[in-house]
């Protein structure tokens, strides 16, 4: 090695190798197959695909209780999702971490933490959630939702959302009357 080379190399900061950590993989359980499918429906805003895997008596339960929003049965799930179709454009939802509890295979659980980001007529929205869902035996249906969402961002968010979408109603109001002459 030449003298320059050796100075050089002298120079540079050594760095260690550093350990790698085991990859650890979960098996992929039918729990966890319906729960990532469940994102994806989401993500295509796919209301049927979104309500195929709740089991006809599923409630969805929102926290902090503070919210006091009432649990909501399957269909009134669905009607809300439709509805929010309409208001949240390009939603995308995005899964930060996952935990599966399987410790009782006759109810698995997994625990979903996740962000959200759509467009709407107030702006971008950006939200998380944390997800609990509750599994029957066979882990493909969901019998029971836990949803936690951020309640300040919805405090402060969902009153410029409305106020946003009633100027857009009236904005269109305006174009139709104009279009027709009135």
């Amino acid at each position: 090695m030449s003298p320059s080379a050796i100075l050089d190399n002298a120079r540079r900061p050594h760095q260690l190798p550093q350990p790698q950590a085991p990859k650890l993989t979960m098996p992929d359980s039918p729990q966890r197959r319906t729960a990532l499918a469940l994102v994806e429906s989401f993500n295509r805003m796919d209301v049927p695909a979104i309500i195929a895997p709740r089991t006809p008596s599923c409630l969805r339960h929102f926290y902090p209780t503070a919210m006091a929003q009432p649990p909501q049965d399957t269909t009134s799930y669905a009607k809300s999702l439709q509805s929010l179709r309409t208001i949240f454009r390009n939603f995308s939802l995005t899964l930060d971490e996952l935990i599966e509890d399987a410790s009782n295979p006759q109810q698995p659980r997994i625990c979903m933490w996740l962000s959200a980001k759509a467009d709407t007529a107030a702006g971008e929205y950006v939200n998380e959630y944390v997800w609990l869902l509750d599994f029957d035996e066979s882990g493909e249906r969901i019998v029971r939702t836990k949803e936690y969402s951020d309640n300040v961002m919805a405090r402060d968010f969902f009153p410029k959302l409305k106020e946003a979408m009633g100027r857009e109603r009236e904005r269109k109001a305006a174009e139709t009357v104009q279009a027709n002459g009135l």
